[in-house]
């Protein structure tokens, strides 16, 4: 096992842009820190999920049926074309004065939902994951890269979220908030495309 290798492999894949970071920085205009623990939460537990079913094979088999993953990955770009679709309604009706009264918080269930069914997420503990834990590696190396994994994203998608919370005291709430909702959402809808290839 090599978690030193493993941590520089990972970052690239934290630090894109992908439904986690669009859901947490959503999260983080409509309700401050406390929905972005929600997010960051859900998104450890869709990560420790993908761990488990790697770590006991589960995945592997999933991949061997052809059609079975094909419904995974058309279940997956769904579920993140109605997330964009609701985040762009969102956004297109975000008024100064009522500023997350139209807003449904993203539940835990959602964002781990939105991690879980993601197919990239699903081949990347296949491939990069699986290299860093060795051909032999037991359910504990499993789930220590993916803690490793988890402390990476959670740092950074803080990091983010109190950047863009910064930002709020200069600008406008409910025109960053429109402009975050709807690039947002253009971004799920984006991810649930790119899910179908």
């Amino acid at each position: 096992m090599d978690p030193g290798g493993f941590a520089i492999a990972i970052l690239p894949v934290v630090l894109s842009p992908g439904a986690s970071f669009t859901l947490t920085m959503n999260s983080a205009l409509t309700e401050g820190f406390r929905g972005v623990l929600r997010i960051l939460a859900g998104t450890a537990l869709g990560i420790f999920t993908h761990a488990l079913l790697v770590g006991l094979g589960i995945t592997a088999a999933l991949t061997a049926f052809p059609s079975l993953f094909g419904a995974l990955k058309i279940a997956g770009a769904l579920y993140l074309l109605w997330l964009g679709l609701r985040m762009i309604r969102s956004g297109m009706q975000a008024q100064p004065l009522q500023l997350s009264a139209q807003t449904k918080p993203v539940t835990l269930m959602q964002a781990w939902l939105a991690n879980v069914i993601n197919p990239k997420a699903v081949m990347l503990y296949l491939t990069v994951v699986s290299r860093f834990a060795g051909s032999v590696a037991g359910l504990g190396a499993w789930l220590l890269l993916a803690s490793l994994h988890i402390i990476i994203m959670a740092a950074w998608l803080t990091m983010a979220s109190q950047l863009l919370l910064h930002s709020v005291r200069k600008y406008s709430v409910a025109r960053l908030r429109k402009w975050v909702d709807i690039g947002g959402g253009l971004l799920l809808l984006f991810f649930a495309l790119g899910a179908l290839r």
